[in-house]
């Protein structure tokens, strides 16, 4: 065969996608991001990207961001224009499992094809530098007075700190139903409304929040860990050891389109992979104070069945459905 009609079968070959990635000339990734800027989402996926090109698997990444409904806006377009692309990514979490038990949008993760879980996180709940609160004994007080007085901000309905509020009201003994949250298209709004003393408690993952505990712009009052965080969080009691009985993580993870070949899901895989043991990523995991949480594969898709049955069992004791 001559050399040029050699190379014009390999990249014919290569732009239907019957190659696997790693034997294509470049890997262009496009990232969807399903928040807005400046959240957990969007921070992980940009430094998933970074760590992706910086373990050579990939030549650029491109991100788009699409908040709103817990992300399940932008899980409808990943679904419907990306089909059958080996090199699209969506980052993805606890957050989306929750919003899709309680808004039922017309699409679901069954639709795109599940690749690993990458980090998980506990939430944190903070008060604005001038609330009248001093620690969630307080908070606590004042919601048992009045459940509507106490303004609860975080992400969208179902998300992880909406599900920790609900479960905390529930263990100080208020109708769940009945506590005042307002959910957020994504964490840079959240953080603007805290700051501004628009919300009476925030609550993210602690990376996001980071920055503002640190420079005294927010006050931690606690943590839904079982233990004490490590690191710059250790101060943050944790909800139980104040006496509150609430446990809740998040995780976040990535997925790749709907339709590609198991060939092209395993090779995902492995560039995702590859991408987490790079410099880059680590230096992601030490800044964000994320927790290496890796489960690939079919592993991570029974990971998800699971986490979409205990959170539904939650929220429903909860009042929340």
């Amino acid at each position: 065969m001559r050399r040029d009609t050699f190379l014009k079968s390999l990249a014919a070959l290569a732009a239907a996608g019957a190659l696997p990635l790693s034997a294509q000339a470049a890997t262009a990734i496009k990232m969807m991001l399903p928040a807005n800027p400046g959240g957990g989402w969007d921070t992980t996926g940009r430094a998933l990207g970074k760590a992706l090109q910086d373990a050579g698997v990939a030549s650029s990444v491109t991100y788009d961001n699409k908040g709103g409904a817990a992300g399940a806006i932008g899980l409808a377009q990943f679904v419907n224009g990306s089909k059958g692309d080996p090199n699209a990514m969506m980052v993805m979490g606890a957050v989306m499992l929750g919003g899709i038990i309680t808004g039922k949008p017309p699409v679901n993760l069954t639709q795109a094809t599940p690749l690993a879980r990458l980090t998980s996180e506990y939430n944190v709940f903070v008060l604005p530098a001038n609330s009248p609160y001093k620690n969630m004994a307080e908070v606590v007080a004042q919601l048992k007075k009045d459940p509507g007085s106490i303004k609860w901000g975080g992400g969208s309905r179902g998300s992880t700190e909406h599900i920790a509020a609900a479960m905390i009201a529930r263990e100080v003994g208020v109708d769940p139903s009945k506590i005042n949250y307002v959910a957020f298209r994504g964490g840079g709004e959240a953080i603007s409304a805290i700051l501004g003393g628009n919300v009476t408690v925030g609550g993210s993952g602690f990376s996001e929040f980071a920055e503002y505990i640190t420079t005294g712009k927010m006050k931690p009052i606690g943590v839904t860990s079982a233990q004490r965080l490590k690191g710059a969080a250790s101060s943050i009691p944790t909800l139980k050891e104040q006496g509150i009985n609430v446990e809740i993580g998040n995780w976040r993870g990535v997925y790749g389109a709907p339709g590609i070949s198991a060939a092209q899901r395993t090779e995902l895989i492995a560039q995702v992979e590859k991408a987490t043991k790079s410099k880059a990523w680590a230096e992601a995991l030490q800044k964000n104070d994320w927790t290496p949480a890796w489960l690939g594969g079919d592993a991570f898709a029974k990971f998800v069945d699971d986490e979409f049955a205990s959170l539904r069992a939650t929220m429903a004791k909860s009042g929340m459905i």
